[in-house]
């Protein structure tokens, strides 16, 4: 499955859902396979279709749709993996080293190529909150200048879901792709600074996304 929209982030970037998170899912099936012999792929898809349908009035719009795949099948193959195993590792590997290094190289190269790189990752902040996440999430920006672009989720849709199924510690383990991209800006290079000091699935009251001119 194409995954081209990883390898051009910028400015012009417009996030699918609907070809970036099966993309994902199906990458992270594959790789928890591998790292965890025994692991039934398919039955974690019969299990999280369960588990979406649950969740079916939780769909504002198309992004929650896959959204709410997304984080039920993170949900199902953590209730489906072997016993004696370290799951929440197993999980964190799984989703996030399929595509870790192509989205750092994506944003390294926007970035270093940007007329005006704080910009840019604004405009491709701003754009993933509208099509990569949309009405399921609540966001409020505490700055939205030339110099600071301070926004705040409020609420998160994949921590509602696998609150309502009694797995917010599972949380994390979706925050952690942001980790790819957050170390790809360099501050020396680019004249921006970003810092997220917690979210809402490590117990804070929202999730800081702080970008500074430096």
């Amino acid at each position: 499955m194409s995954t081209n929209q990883f390898d051009s982030l910028d400015a012009a970037y417009v996030p699918d859902p609907a070809v970036e998170i099966p993309a994902i899912i199906e990458a992270f099936l594959t790789r928890l396979t591998e790292l965890a012999p025994g692991f039934d792929p398919a039955a974690a898809q019969s299990l999280a279709a369960e588990l979406a349908e649950a969740q079916s009035h939780r769909i504002v719009d198309e992004a929650a749709r896959y959204n709410i795949a997304l984080s039920t099948t993170v949900l199902a193959a953590f209730r489906l993996l072997p016993g004696g195993t370290d799951r929440h590792t197993l999980l964190r590997r799984a989703l996030n080293e399929p595509f870790a290094e192509q989205i750092a190289q994506g944003t390294r190269y926007a970035l270093d190529y940007a007329e005006d790189a704080f910009s840019t990752m604004v405009a491709i902040s701003k754009t993933r909150e509208e099509h990569a996440f949309g009405a399921g999430f609540t966001f409020h920006r505490a700055a939205d200048d030339d110099r600071e672009y301070l926004l705040e989720v409020r609420q998160c849709l994949y921590h509602e879901v696998l609150k309502a199924h009694d797995a917010a510690e599972l949380t994390p383990v979706l925050c952690e792709w942001d980790e790819s991209w957050m170390g790809a800006i360099d501050p020396a290079r680019h004249g921006l600074t970003f810092e997220r000091r917690t979210t809402l699935g490590l117990g804070g009251t929202h999730c800081p996304f702080s970008f500074r001119r430096s």
